[in-house]
């Protein structure tokens, strides 16, 4: 691992409540430091390094806010002779006020930058301009280190343009840059520009870019192959329990009690696999902290994924699927089998005792699942294996894709200063129809293969996660279209 003293620091300054704690979240790609409203959360300095595949790229240092600068900058310029020993008197004034608890957060915010950290000051350019701030930033220029301004806007007001006028006359580089929406482009583009203020920085910054731009690319290519290994996983999962034969007979309350169970465990299961696909591109993208609005994935909630609502946002046409050139397969209106010895019960049977009362409420109604058969176990005559499932509804396969490469989209958008409950809202046009016919013919090919629960070869799965991979990038591509 490469020494941090070796590589580009940061320190993020500023006046309290100001945001500095969500541009070091940002820079860090660390959603696990504390973020508060109130004034005062951020104490002690402290050091977050980022780091891609164990190597240190540089290190943010979120610091507490200036308390009293005027009082700081009337004792250096009572102490200063001359322009020459001003860096000298901000270090003389640390070592001598460190104990000093008056200008406690003054000494915690300057000891980082008179060690040789390069500046990013922070202000909001929603509160107006004040001469406080002047304090601030002549003591920040006193300290001679490299430096740039911030503008980071938390409230309505606009008052940009009065801060863009003051920071101006003293950092040689002002940005506008929101630390919760600003896009990944911006985190480079303020690589870049401290490499222009520091020579020596150039080299490493300029690496850290290229660092940063091939694991993005690296987390696009993981995020296709974790949701082609969910996709074939649901698609063709089984549920299956060794049971006495006598319990084979229609009718027997035993058997209608195995019936629920296993029908149960299905549903139960479709929706844990998909949550652990979130979770692991949550976890990709170094997202730890956060909250989804549709909350437990449970089977009441209008975003689960067997949801009427979740048919009508992700479900293709069934014209998209006779156009795909493959055939429709398995549609909606299409009856299921349950359990019972190759009979049809129809489609309120399956829903019966899972999902009771919420019956059309779900579109299990429509789902077709392969039968649960009933097989004598070799060796073990007295016994047999009951299997439900997989599921025979092209439909199914589309959701789930459709759902996780949404999902996908707005964890690799999400930067990590984001607080705010993730929403996962359905779309009003279906993004499948941007996709290039190749991308989607593969994919349709897949799933018919799943389908008919046929196990994918080695060239069979690589050229689904293509299409996978082809598919985010198209997703992308059409949601930043669709708000441009």
């Amino acid at each position: 691992m490469v020494s941090t003293d070796q590589t580009p620091v940061f320190a993020v300054v500023g006046h309290p409540n100001r945001g500095k704690s969500s541009v070091v979240a940002t820079l860090s790609q660390n959603d696990r430091i504390a973020i508060a409203l109130e004034p005062g959360t951020t104490r002690e300095s402290q050091r977050y390094p980022l780091q891609v595949d164990g190597r240190t790229l540089y290190t943010l240092v979120d610091t507490p806010g200036f308390q009293r600068p005027r009082r700081v900058l009337e004792w250096l310029e009572s102490h200063s002779l001359s322009a020459s020993d001003r860096p000298d008197t901000v270090a003389a004034f640390v070592h001598q006020h460190r104990d000093n608890p008056r200008f406690r957060d003054e000494c915690e915010l300057l000891a980082p930058i008179i060690d040789g950290a390069g500046i990013i000051y922070v202000v909001d350019g929603s509160v107006p301009y004040t001469a406080e701030q002047e304090a601030e930033m002549t003591i920040l220029r006193w300290t001679g280190q490299p430096s740039l301004a911030l503008i980071n806007r938390i409230g309505s007001d606009d008052h940009t343009a009065s801060w863009q006028s003051a920071l101006g006359q003293f950092f040689q580089i002002v940005r506008s840059f929101d630390a919760v929406r600003a896009p990944f482009e911006q985190h480079l583009g303020l690589l870049k520009a401290f490499g222009q203020l520091r020579p020596d920085w150039e080299q490493p910054l300029e690496a850290a870019t290229g660092f940063l731009t091939r694991q993005r690319e690296d987390r696009q290519w993981r995020s296709a192959q974790l949701i082609t290994e969910a996709l074939i996983g649901m698609m063709t999962h089984q549920e299956s329990r060794t049971l006495p034969k006598n319990l084979a007979t229609p009718g027997s309350d035993s058997r209608e009690a195995l019936e629920a169970r296993l029908r149960e465990r299905w549903y139960q299961h479709q929706r844990e696999r998909e949550e652990k696909l979130r979770k692991d591109v949550e976890a990709l993208y170094q997202h730890h902290q956060i909250a989804r609005q549709e909350a437990a994935l449970s089977w009441h909630h209008d975003h689960d994924l067997f949801s009427e609502e979740t048919r009508r946002a992700w479900a293709v046409s069934k014209t998209y699927l006779a156009t795909a050139g493959f055939g429709a397969g398995a549609v909606g209106g299409v009856g299921i089998d349950a359990l019972t010895l190759g009979h049809s019960l129809g489609a309120g049977a399956l829903i019966g005792g899972l999902l009771g009362a919420a019956g059309s409420y779900f579109y299990g109604d429509r789902l077709a699942i392969r039968a649960l058969s009933l097989g004598s176990l070799k060796g073990a005559g007295d016994l047999q294996t009951a299997t439900f499932g997989p599921v025979q509804d092209l439909q199914f396969g589309y959701i789930v894709l459709g759902r996780a490469v949404d999902h996908w989209w707005h964890i690799s958008q999400r930067n990590h200063a984001g607080r705010d409950p993730l929403e996962l809202p359905p779309s009003e046009s279906h993004w499948l129809e941007t996709l290039g016919a190749d991308t989607r013919k593969a994919l349709q090919r897949a799933l018919t293969r799943l389908r008919k629960n046929r196990k994918l070869n080695q060239g069979e799965q690589q050229e689904l996660e293509a299409a996978v991979q082809s598919a985010l990038e198209g997703y992308n591509r059409w949601r930043l279209e669709s708000t441009a």
